[in-house]
């Protein structure tokens, strides 16, 4: 069975502080499909705590993008070491920190984390699909849906629960800085655009999630 790819946002992990009650039902709920046979590649994000470590520094002293970029690495890879801890039971022993290497994937989950710089684990997550073979990545974010320009903004955003590669692009554009908040990042965006995947964005709601899982109707946007 082809894996589900999850780009697990950073901000879900740890919002303020880590997020105890999500992450047991988080677990519950992938375990529970696990049961039924599927397999799971989860790519984590830095969310909240890789932005402050990335104006923390830039308030000190003058950084760069790559510098930045690493920052956020890092911060991927502790939550990640974090999930995998969780999962150690069914998961791959190593963090997957580059998803362009053999990946020998017999166990139930994978964890994996930021790669290098210049794009998010969006952009991993994608080439992880491109490696698994896999064809659809779930973003559990902290938005249910994309819109059409940023809701904290424009009262009028219209959410979008369908949309094509070439329309989400023109959206995101085409330029990665490091800490960008987007729905899913412009380098991945173009990427999976390229080999022909399907993006559900969605929020951290994990019946939702489950009704992904189960092919039932959900509340989310699906990009392909």
């Amino acid at each position: 069975m082809k894996p589900i790819i999850i780009s697990l946002g950073g901000s879900l992990i740890v919002p303020e502080e880590i997020d105890i009650e999500f992450l047991k039902k988080f677990k519950q709920l992938i375990l529970k499909h696990v049961k039924k046979g599927k397999r799971f590649a989860i790519i984590t994000g830095g969310g909240k705590i890789c932005r402050k470590y990335q104006k923390a520094a830039a308030d000190i002293s003058d950084l760069n993008s790559w510098d930045s970029d690493y920052l956020g690495i890092h911060v991927t890879r502790l939550n990640a070491h974090l999930m995998r801890t969780i999962f150690k039971k069914y998961s791959h022993p190593q963090v997957i920190k580059n998803p362009r290497k053999k990946i020998n994937f017999t166990k139930k989950i994978l964890i994996g984390a930021g790669w290098k710089p210049g794009c998010s684990t969006d952009y991993d997550a994608v080439l992880l699909a491109e490696k698994l073979k896999a064809n659809i990545i779930i973003n559990l974010t902290n938005v249910e849906y994309v819109y059409d320009r940023d809701p904290k903004y424009h009262k009028n955003a219209t959410k979008i629960e369908k949309i094509s590669w070439r329309d989400f692009r023109k959206i995101v554009g085409n330029k990665w800085n490091p800490g960008l908040n987007a729905p899913f990042d412009p380098v991945a965006s173009k990427k999976a655009q390229e080999l022909k995947l399907k993006v559900i964005i969605t929020a951290s709601s994990l019946k939702n999630l489950d009704n992904i899982f189960n092919g039932k109707r959900f509340k989310g946007t699906v990009i392909e």
